[in-house]
This record gives C-alpha cells, structure tokens and sequence, in this order.
C-alpha cells in the first residue's frame, strides 16, 4: 500500500478513535454508494454526523480541510440522503470533518462541526 494510503487509512482510525471518545456511535465506515465513499457515518443522540476526514503529513501547503471539492460535497450528500431514505432515518444531518496533521510522532486532531453544507 503506498504511504499516503496508509496515513489516509491511519487517520481513519484517529478519528474513529477519536469520536468514540467523544461519545459518538460509529454506524458506517467507508460507505459507499455510486461515486461517493463516506469515510464515518455516526451517531450522537439525534444527529447524524457525517464525517469526511482528512489527514496529512504536513500542512505546509494548507489546512486538510481545505482539501474537500465541490463535487465530493455533492456526492458524499447523494451519498447520505440514499443512507438516511433506505434506513429510514429520521435525524438532524450535519457534515463534519476531522482534520488531521501529523505533527513529528503525533497527530493533531481538530474535528470541525458542520464544516459545510449540502445546499
């Protein structure tokens, strides 16, 4: 697997980690669905939170969030509106992104609530 994969992969697992700590319940990882992957789908009382993360070795050439395209956005709402349908969900949606820079030997980890929107 090339690195960049395994420090995608890696991330993953902070923030999983990480939410978990947080309270949240993990229901999907990796969903896919056409186009779309959504990286963590969780639950926390009555909000769905939809979680793209994003990590990097270095933010050097700017913060991972600002990494997130137009056309991911709308697929990752396709995405979730066919999860919330086909599960017949009825929850406050938000999309949040778990922004992660390897710092040396450790992470920093910033989780940024309702990061964007699906309009």
């Amino acid at each position: 697997m090339a690195n960049h994969n395994n420090l995608g992969k890696q991330g993953e697992d902070l923030a999983v980690e990480f939410l978990l700590k947080q309270g949240y319940e993990i229901l999907e990882r990796n969903f896919m669905f056409q186009k779309a992957e959504v990286d963590i789908i969780a639950k926390k009382e009555n909000v769905l939170a939809v979680v793209e993360v994003k990590t990097r070795s270095t933010n050097a050439f700017g913060n991972p969030q600002d990494f997130l395209k137009p056309k991911q956005i709308q697929r990752i709402v396709k995405a979730v509106d066919h999860y919330v349908t086909s599960n017949q969900l009825d929850v406050e949606v938000r999309f949040d992104i778990v922004a992660i820079v390897k710092n040396q030997h450790q992470f920093d980890i910033e989780h940024l609530e309702n990061a964007y929107y699906h309009f």
